[in-house]
């Protein structure tokens, strides 16, 4: 399974010394509906956090995209197969915290508050959450002081409303380099980049595998 995330070949062509195609896919799919490999990401970040190598100094959300050369069988639309967008909060060394895969299509800031709701352990209140201007929102931003969120966010160019951030909290946007830093390191696991399985399930498990190995390649 790990070949074949870090390498993007397929499944027929993994080495000879391991086990069948079948029995790997078999596995990646079974443990995938048993919530293995969220269970082993879970355990895994509440260690980390037991050991202090969480940096809840500050945590960043965005999105990145994605192509589907096969159809997702859980949308009846034709163009939402065709792209998706994994939604990431890290901590502040760009550690992933949550990730959640959907269609490309809904517009970012919208998704703000799921991508939150999913992180895998418990974090401060008053968390300093770093995003980029496509999240500007008032009614999102106080959603989120409410779940115990401090958003940071540039304002959109031609904002109607009257600005509210505070320009010495916008030096924190600075940082926005770590994520993007993430993102380039998950670029390194080719079967992530293009997605081939018919099922979102069975690319969700890459992406959840993926997590699980930054933190150890770090």
């Amino acid at each position: 399974i790990l070949w074949v995330l870090k390498t993007g070949a397929r499944w027929r062509d993994l080495p000879k010394e391991y086990p069948s195609a079948s029995t790997c896919w078999r596995r990646l799919h079974d443990w995938e509906e048993l919530e293995v490999w969220e269970t082993i990401w879970e355990a895994f970040l509440q260690e980390l956090d037991t050991q202090g190598l969480v940096d809840w100094e500050e945590a960043f959300v965005d999105a990145s995209f994605f192509p589907a050369k096969k159809g997702a069988t859980e949308s009846a639309k034709p163009n939402a197969a065709k792209e998706r967008s994994a939604w990431w909060v890290a901590d502040g060394q760009g550690l992933p915290l949550s990730c959640q895969l959907t269609s490309a299509s809904p517009l970012e800031v919208t998704l703000l508050e799921d991508a939150v709701d999913h992180l895998k352990i418990r974090r401060p209140w008053g968390l300093k959450l770093i995003a980029d201007r496509a999240y500007d929102s008032d009614k999102h931003g106080k959603k989120l002081k409410h779940k115990g969120f401090d958003l940071t966010v540039p304002h959109r160019k031609g904002r109607v409303q009257p600005k509210n951030q505070d320009g010495r909290k916008l030096r924190r946007y600075k940082h926005r380099w770590k994520i993007e830093r993430t993102f380039a390191w998950f670029g390194s696991f080719r079967r992530r980049l293009v997605r081939h399985e018919h099922h979102l399930t069975l690319y969700h498990a890459f992406f959840i595998i993926a997590c699980i190995m930054q933190p150890c390649a770090g």
